[in-house]
């Protein structure tokens, strides 16, 4: 019996509260509520009016007090209903974002991990969920550093101290393993993104981290590393071959010269005849050549290398120009052109490695009259500007494209092909300078234009400070270009004044 009137209270007020309680399980917890309440009012029906008796006649107490346990248990059953309806819709408005969040967070790249302030996943979502290993996707409820390679263990640990240090955010990369046999692919490389979730007094609550995987990237990386180092040990090994091919040239190439010399002096008989003494001079002329390109290349895998020591001393850089145009004036004057100087007055000695001084100015020299038709003008200058020296190499020749000139001064490298080119070399020259020119601590700059000329300034430190501090001076322009001498007569009116120095003198080979 009472089991039928416990059923029929839940059957009546399930029906009545299915209009309003969405929810079956709230609706439940409201019956049972009322069903507690409804047995409550029974029992009161009985003492409640008993009670009542005794101070009023029955006739008065059974409606009163029946009206009475009425009242209190509808206010009651009010009362129940209205306050679990406030309950009931600020839990679903959180259920309801709590959906919203993981509708959102399965649409980020990547997975997605909500982590406590203890380092355990509370939730996992992300739209790249399956790409990851099946041990990380199901990671909830266990310490993230359980699944991460143990020596990225403490990158992931350095990047947690930084959030409950304050830091908003923080990164790292991390290794998980995939459980493949394949030694390739048994780790898969992830960068993990961290933002802090903090409370009202700034203590960190949760972290949602953001996993993007990045094993392409590290293979990439790892062969671009792994190129770099192949190409650097090729680069130092051409060095050591150049270098050892140099050394092993130059003996008998300086025999040949010294023989071609004693055939030439006819020390030991005369020459039959001016064909063969033609053939000495052409052999002379041709190891004289070839020994000056092997002592290039031999200069220059002792730059690579870091080999060249400069030797430091004090001379005048005048008498050094002297001696560089005494070396070319001849070849200067069978081409029929004019090598002339421009020497600041009073410029003074300068402290450097004079032979690789000498060096840089023959080999820009050199190709300044290599470069110079007939008629035209090479000229070599130099000034002070306080404690800087600017050398300055001009020409009147065939110009060099603006596309072409940031190519010169690399190894091996000229500007006409091996098919259109007209003059020899090796392309070592201009290296060999700006290597030359760099261990002074000074700098390079080419000017040019096509069939207008070129000119190239060094500048670097007079008093030799620049090979210790390595630093750099700026480069000016030194001469006006194009540096056009139409006359020999005209050469004292190009001439300019240097302040109080007074005019520069001229020489002419």
């Amino acid at each position: 019996m009472r089991e039928k009137a416990v059923a029929l209270v839940d059957h009546a007020a399930g029906r009545w509260l299915a209009r309003m309680e969405e929810d079956a399980e709230r609706r439940a917890g409201t019956v049972a509520r009322l069903r507690r309440l409804i047995a409550f009012s029974a029992v009161g029906l009985v003492v409640v009016p008993a009670l009542f008796s005794l101070v009023f006649s029955p006739a008065i107490a059974l409606p009163i007090g029946a009206a009475l346990v009425l009242a209190l248990f509808l206010a009651a059953a009010a009362l129940s209903i209205a306050f679990s309806r406030p309950v009931r819709g600020a839990a679903s408005l959180s259920e309801r974002a709590g959906d919203d969040d993981l509708v959102a967070a399965s649409q980020v790249p990547g997975l997605v991990l909500t982590i406590n302030e203890n380092g355990v996943v509370e939730r996992v979502s992300g739209r790249d969920r399956a790409a990851f290993p099946a041990e990380l996707q199901a990671s909830k409820g266990h310490v993230l550093a359980e699944y991460v390679y143990v020596s990225d263990r403490i990158e992931l640990m350095q990047a947690f101290d930084l959030l409950r240090q304050g830091e908003d955010t923080a990164s790292a990369e991390l290794r998980f393993e995939t459980g493949a046999k394949s030694r390739q692919a048994q780790f898969m490389h992830a960068r993990i993104e961290m933002t802090a979730i903090r409370g009202a007094t700034g203590r960190l609550r949760r972290i949602v981290a953001q996993l993007s995987d990045i094993t392409e990237m590290e293979r990439l990386r790892r062969d671009v590393a792994r190129k770099a180092a192949e190409a650097e040990s090729a680069n130092d090994a051409k060095s050591r071959f150049l270098a050892a091919v140099s050394h092993e040239l130059r003996t008998p190439l300086n025999a040949v010269l010294g023989f071609s010399d004693i055939l030439a002096g006819e020390y030991f008989g005369r020459l039959e005849n001016d064909r063969q003494r033609e053939y000495v001079g052409l052999i002379r002329q041709s190891g004289a050549h070839l020994l000056s390109v092997v002592n290039t290349m031999l200069d220059m895998s002792k730059l690579e290398a870091g080999r060249y020591e400069l030797i430091m001393e004090s001379f005048p850089i005048a008498e050094t120009i002297a001696s560089c145009e005494a070396m070319l004036g001849l070849q200067a004057k069978e081409k029929g052109l004019t090598l002339t100087s421009r020497i600041q007055r009073g410029i003074g000695e300068i402290s450097a490695d004079q032979r690789a001084i000498r060096q840089v100015l023959i080999n820009l020299a050199g190709n300044a009259i290599k470069f110079t038709d007939t008629g035209g003008v090479v000229s070599i200058d130099a000034a002070r500007d306080g404690r800087m020296l600017k050398l300055t190499v001009s020409d009147t020749g065939i110009g060099i494209a603006s596309d072409k000139i940031d190519l010169l001064g690399q190894p091996f490298m000229q500007v006409q092909n091996e098919y259109t080119r007209r003059y020899e070399g090796t392309g070592l020259g201009l290296s060999l300078v700006k290597g030359l020119v760099a261990l002074h601590g000074g700098t390079f700059a080419i000017t040019s234009q096509p069939g207008e000329g070129t000119v190239v300034t060094i500048v670097l430190p007079a008093d030799g400070s620049g090979m210790a501090a390595g630093e750099s001076a700026e480069t000016e322009c030194m001469v006006e270009f194009p540096p056009r001498i139409r006359q020999l007569g005209d050469i004292a009116a190009m001439m300019k004044k240097d302040g109080d120095d007074g005019p520069a003198k001229a020489k002419i080979a």
